[in-house]
């Protein structure tokens, strides 16, 4: 079965901005939120629907990826840059950013006070022959990770967490307060929902301990800066046993001393000797898998461009492979010696006697700087008559 069209979903249109969508998204999720359509299975699944079109389209890596490829953009399964929804959040991770406590008193816990623990960030620079060609690459990040000892429980071995008496377990009370009934967290247990009498010694309650993890990333071929890879499980441990959060491996790609990245495309400046430039002839050019011989025509000029096809990139996420842009800049020769600068005014006498049938560019500029110059001295003479 076909997913709806997220803007469908929460009743925009692709112009949509992020506030909009927030209104939108505040609109369907009260409609549709678990608290208000108990045991309701298709409200659960209609505001799983809202939560995912919410996610992916305030995000403008992955806006930018649906309006493009549409689902298969986002799609989890292809191990980049997707995954709405995916990561084993509960309603309250986006749900509880814009309602706060309304619903899930402060921190998306649901009776027994276990949290999805905190997405982590970290940022990667690349290569650009990385970038290209994909790579493995080990980072190590520190973290929160459940505690070994005790389970990630928080309790002494041989002690268990009890229930709190206050709000007997479900980590919410209700106030009363004048004709509205609202939840907040219990003060008592803080909205875990347990109390810990014998708290471990190795994380003195907490659940979770801080530690230094090494992780291998697969970098995909193609990737830009800007993309961000998700490791789902891979952020902070949740707070009492919770599931963790995820990891997003921000891609930042590293200037090249040859080569500029636009899309899949690249681009470089080529040098070429003013002799070749007027007579023609072959160059090496470097690309990013060897080197390929460029045909030059005579009379080619500064700021002419060859493209070489399929010598950029593939892209990330379909089979395209963009092309590399040549920029000629014509180089005018410098430290002559004296036979050098003899045989170049030989050279020059010799195009002034052929006028402007060698230099066509030069002649038609000096032409029109000259009319231009009459047409005002004309003016100004038009003037000093007048008066």
């Amino acid at each position: 079965m076909s997913k709806p069209d997220f803007y469908e979903t929460l009743g925009v249109n692709k112009n949509a901005s992020e506030a909009d969508l927030k209104k939108a998204y505040r609109r369907m999720a009260m409609k549709y939120h678990p608290d208000r359509n108990p045991d309701s299975a298709e409200a659960e699944h209609k505001f799983k629907e809202v939560k995912e079109a919410y996610e992916v389209l305030t995000d403008s890596q992955k806006r930018a990826a649906y309006d493009q490829f549409g689902h298969d953009g986002v799609d989890p399964s292809a191990g980049f840059g997707g995954g709405a929804g995916q990561g084993g959040a509960g309603f309250g991770d986006i749900f509880g950013d814009i309602f706060g406590d309304i619903f899930s008193g402060g921190g998306g816990s649901r009776g027994g006070g276990q949290h999805r623990g905190s997405d982590l960030q970290y940022n990667l620079e690349l290569k650009l022959e990385e970038a290209v060609f994909g790579t493995s690459v080990d980072i190590r990040i520190p973290t929160m990770e459940k505690c070994d000892p005790c389970g990630g429980t928080g309790a002494n071995a041989g002690s268990h967490p009890e229930t709190c008496p206050t709000c007997h377990g479900q980590g919410q009370v209700r106030m009363q307060q004048g004709f509205f009934s609202v939840q907040q967290a219990c003060p008592q247990c803080r909205g875990t929902g347990k109390i810990i009498k014998d708290p471990c010694n190795s994380c003195h309650g907490q659940g979770r301990i801080e530690k230094e993890k090494t992780l291998s990333v697969k970098i995909p071929q193609g990737v830009d800066t800007g993309d961000r890879i998700r490791l789902s499980g891979e952020g902070e441990a949740g707070p009492n046993g919770g599931v963790p959060g995820d990891l997003y491996v921000q891609v930042h790609i590293k200037p090249h001393e040859l080569f500029n990245r636009d899309g899949n495309d690249l681009h470089c400046e080529v040098p070429l000797a003013f002799t070749t430039a007027a007579l023609g002839g072959e160059l090496k050019v470097p690309t990013l898998d060897g080197q390929v011989k460029l045909r030059v025509p005579a009379e080619t000029q500064t700021g002419k461009l060859f493209r070489l096809s399929g010598k950029g990139v593939k892209s990330v996420r379909t089979a395209h492979v963009g092309d590399l842009y040549c920029h000629i800049v014509v180089e005018t020769p410098v430290n002559l010696t004296k036979k050098q600068k003899e045989l170049l005014e030989e050279f020059e006498k010799s195009m002034d006697e052929g006028g402007k049938r060698h230099s066509p560019k030069e002649h038609s500029w000096t032409d029109k700087g000259k009319s231009f110059f009459d047409g005002v001295k004309g003016w100004f003479d038009a003037s000093d008559k007048e008066k």
